[in-house]
């Protein structure tokens, strides 16, 4: 099975200003984050990687653009790499939330949260490695993929991959335009790299 690279998009003001953008739409890099997006292709300009794949969000397929341009590929939008739903909570302030009862569910038991109006983690998790496998299965085990998508997404899959329980995936931390990659093969999951921003090797087949 191929080798992932689980990118991170780039700073927008939400990170900045510590609030959640969850699926808003209209929600672009901004100045910082383009720069960080620039890099990111510029690092992995040399790297063999045959697809790139990207959340259908704007601060995703901005992030993916330039990746995909100095490979001269295209960026393919996959709607199971999308952000978590998470419903009313989208636009709110961290600071704010974290008054609420919920946000100790969401930290110490996420298993069991559902985002009012939103999705449960379990069934994100379960959307975002249905579609990572997807992807992986239309490729060649050698291959090389690069995955645009959203520190949560990116968490749980990390997690289900390595076999975590999911009430310990926000133990795990992913960066604006961080690279994460795993192998994914038959008998199991090898994470390769974690949160950084350094060119990626693989393991020899």
């Amino acid at each position: 099975m191929p080798v992932i690279l689980l990118i991170r998009h780039g700073e927008n003001d939400y990170v900045k200003t510590n609030r959640l953008a969850g699926r808003l739409q209209g929600v672009h890099l901004n100045q910082n984050g383009q720069k960080q997006a620039q890099a990111l292709a510029e690092n992995l300009r040399a790297a063999p990687i045959k697809a790139v794949y990207s959340s259908p969000l704007e601060r995703a397929l901005e992030t993916a653009a330039p990746i995909a341009q100095v490979l001269g590929l295209e960026v393919q939008p996959r709607d199971g790499l999308i952000e978590v739903d998470i419903g009313e909570w989208q636009d709110q302030r961290i600071k704010a939330l974290t008054r609420t009862k919920l946000w100790k569910v969401v930290q110490r038991a996420p298993s069991r949260m559902r985002f009012p109006g939103g999705e449960m983690f379990a069934d994100a998790q379960y959307r975002i490695c249905r579609e990572l496998d997807a992807i992986a299965g239309t490729h060649d085990p050698k291959d090389l993929l690069a995955c645009v998508s959203h520190a949560d997404p990116i968490k749980l899959a990390v997690a289900f991959f390595l076999g975590m329980p999911l009430d310990t995936f926000q133990r795990l931390s992913i960066a604006p335009a961080s690279i994460t990659a795993i192998h994914l093969g038959e008998t199991g999951c090898q994470l390769l790299r974690l949160n950084c921003e350094i060119s990626i090797t693989f393991p020899k087949s």
